[in-house]
């Protein structure tokens, strides 16, 4: 129950949603969510940037996991795949104050990129090292390293949430990382893991795989005290992270995160679950006059409440560090911004039929931008909507 994305630990009170099944010695897991989300955010920045303050998509993801015991060993295959190349139109949806990836010859902003087709082909070994300890090997074409906590797709405090985080290139962007090694020694409460890996972000041919030398490290330490709570440690390099294109060279990542996760079940079919993040990155920073080493950092709280596996309540908070040139708002040259963002929500989930469950939703979000910032957003607190829905496997009973 504790295995997240990659390698990542969640606590151990941890529901899963999938479907399993037994095939030729295989233990066969099922897993996914697709949502359908109408987002709105006005804004002078659409004007601007050339899209609208509106927009349909669908964001979405599956998963494919087998094991099955080789003599003491025991063996994994992983495939997850997205179809969001197609079900999310242009350079992303609208999420004002995210950046990160490029589209079109340009950087990312004030959307959340597609994720590519391919999110993980991978395959692990594990077996027994000495008394209670335990060796891991897990890698493929693509996968996620031993770096930041476990990506907010596979968090149960963001599962029903529609939205990505502002601070995800802060903190779990290599979730999708073209090539990977990652070995890991762990027992009871502790896992010790280290990964080389491809730290290139994907370029906007989301369709293929973006396979480069494998000249990225990071390491990662995560401690479970006990079955509610999860603490984990990284840091990396992420060579060439942010890819070439004119006239911006491929500049190096350092990246450092810290995370606590809390689950709490709430009677026999409920679930808190909330997630504290802090992230850090250091590199350079291009612009039209030169380059600037900077160190920026982001803070992530973001939690939900589950009733009765109906009722969902969920909320997100984020203070971030983006250097102008992320915001494209290339006047201010080297300047740093603090920018904020906040969001709540509510799911009403459905009776479970031939194995799903879906549901409807609705969140509210307020961007807060700096006065110098305000004229892009139409002030400096902008608000935001999105209503949805959602689909996904029902709640797996162990």
């Amino acid at each position: 129950m504790r295995d997240a994305s990659g390698t990542a630990w969640l606590p151990d009170q941890t529901p899963m949603f999938g479907s399993e099944h037994t095939w030729g010695g295989w233990n066969v897991m099922l897993m996914g969510v697709a949502f359908a989300p109408y987002l709105y955010e006005p804004g002078e920045v659409h004007r601007t940037g050339g899209f609208s303050t509106h927009q349909f998509v669908s964001t979405n993801w599956g998963m494919l996991m087998a094991r099955r015991r080789v003599g003491t060993a025991r063996v994994g295959l992983r495939a997850m795949m997205s179809v969001e190349p197609w079900t999310v139109p242009g350079c992303g949806y609208i999420n004002f104050l995210a950046t990160g990836e490029v589209c079109e010859g340009d950087t990312i902003h004030d959307r959340h990129h597609p994720h590519d087709l391919f999110m993980e082909l991978a395959a692990d070994y594990d077996r027994r090292l000495r008394g209670s300890w335990r060796w891991q090997l897990y890698g493929g074409l693509t996968g996620e390293p031993a770096l930041g906590p476990p990506a907010f797709p596979h968090r149960i405090s963001a599962i029903l949430n529609p939205i990505a985080p502002i601070s995800h290139h802060w903190m779990d962007s290599t979730h999708i990382t073209f090539g990977l090694v990652t070995a890991a020694v762990y027992e009871r409460r502790w896992k010790v893991e280290m990964s080389v890996f491809n730290g290139r972000e994907p370029d906007d041919n989301r369709g293929d795989l973006d396979l480069a030398a494998l000249d990225s490290m990071s390491g990662r330490v995560t401690f479970l005290p006990n079955e509610r709570f999860a603490f984990q440690i990284s840091a990396g390099h992420l060579a060439d992270a942010h890819p070439e294109f004119s006239p911006r060279p491929p500049s190096d990542v350092d990246r450092a995160t810290a995370s606590a996760t809390y689950h709490r079940p709430l009677a026999a079919d409920g679930m808190w679950a909330t997630t504290l993040v802090w992230g850090m990155n250091a590199g350079l920073v291009v612009i039209p006059t030169g380059a600037f080493d900077t160190t920026t950092h982001a803070l992530l709280l973001e939690s939900s409440a589950t009733f009765h596996d109906r009722h969902t309540w969920f909320g997100r908070a984020e203070l971030v560090q983006k250097p102008a040139e992320d915001l494209h708002a290339h006047e201010y040259g080297a300047e740093i911004f603090a920018l904020t963002k906040v969001q709540g929500g509510y799911a009403r989930q459905f009776n479970p039929w031939k194995g799903f469950t879906s549901g409807v939703g609705g969140s509210v979000s307020l961007t807060i931008v700096p006065p110098e910032l305000a004229s892009r957003y139409g002030g400096r607190v902008a608000p935001g909507l999105a209503v949805f829905a959602t689909v996904r496997p029902r709640r797996h009973a162990m």
